[in-house]
Formats: structure tokens, C-alpha cells, sequence
């Protein structure tokens, strides 16, 4: 049986006067986001944000924190940017445990990303 790919849809609106926007996140199991401007896209998309995509991608981190030291990130930072991934539907973070000590593990959930641009 084959895989169903999930795919995020962004959508980037461009138009005259636009003022930048904060994020509008869509409630429940949508896989479409809209952004007003570019710089709201770029806050999303950044190298940083790229990284840590990457990194859980061919490192398969254990934890958080685990990811925080490949990256050479202070712990704090990483974890910000782990929720806003998180809250676009990019990754999600799967609970486990070593010992007595509970970690959370980022996996990613998404197999393509789409970005249209409207003008």
C-alpha cells in the first residue's frame, strides 16, 4: 500500500499597502495556513528554522535537548522555534523517557512543503 504524502499549503497574498501581520494560525486538523506579507513567511521559513528541520531529519534526535547541543544552540531558542514548528504543522513531539527522565522527541510530520505566492 502506498504512503498518503502530507503536504502543507502556504499561502502568500501580496498586495498593495499590505501591513505586516502576525501570524493566523487555522484551528483543528488544516493543512493551509495564509500569511498577509512576506516578512510573516520569512519569520517562519528562516535558516534557522531550516536547520533544525534538517538536523531532525538525518539525525533523528532523542530530544529537545539533544537537538539543541547538535545545533550548538542555547536550549531556550530551540525549543521556541520547535513550537512554532510545531504549531504549523511541521513537526510534532513525541513523548518518551530515559530512566526517571521524561523527554520530548521532535519527528517531522510533513513530506512536501507548497508555497504559492498570489499578487
Amino acid at each position: 500500500m502506498l504512503k498518503k504524502l502530507k503536504t502543507r499549503i502556504i499561502n502568500l497574498y501580496i498586495t498593495p499597502g499590505t501591513i505586516t501581520s502576525i501570524f493566523r494560525v487555522l484551528r483543528g486538523n488544516k493543512s493551509e495556513y495564509d500569511f498577509s506579507t512576506l516578512s510573516d513567511l520569512r519569520k517562519l521559513l528562516n535558516n534557522e528554522k531550516a536547520k533544525i528541520l534538517n538536523v531532525i531529519k538525518a539525525q533523528s534526535p532523542a530530544s529537545i535537548y539533544a537537538l539543541a547541543k547538535f545545533l550548538k544552540r542555547d536550549f531556550k531558542s530551540v525549543r521556541e522555534d520547535i513550537n512554532l514548528l510545531k504549531t504549523f504543522g511541521f513537526l510534532e513531539l513525541k513523548p518518551g523517557s530515559t530512566g526517571n527522565r521524561k523527554r520530548l522527541k521532535p519527528e517531522i510530520i510533513i513530506d512536501n512543503l507548497q508555497i504559492n505566492i498570489n499578487f
